[in-house]
């Protein structure tokens, strides 16, 4: 509910840039694909680590 409030309020254009790319989208739409690839980025990053730590814990304690 709070999300969709959010989006309704937030209708205003604003251009965006990225590497190459130049567009225009609402506000809303920027900031929730911001947060989506944030999040997949977040994901990403933490489960390579864990699989390096785990890797790591048994390389040590020999199994």
């Amino acid at each position: 509910m709070v999300l969709i409030v959010f989006m309704v309020q937030n209708t205003r254009r604003v251009e965006v840039t990225f590497l190459w790319t130049h567009t225009s989208l609402p506000l809303a739409l920027a900031l929730l694909i911001a947060a989506v690839g944030a999040t997949i980025l977040a994901v990403v990053v933490g489960t390579a680590r864990i699989t390096q730590l785990r890797r790591l814990y048994r390389r040590g304690h020999g199994n």
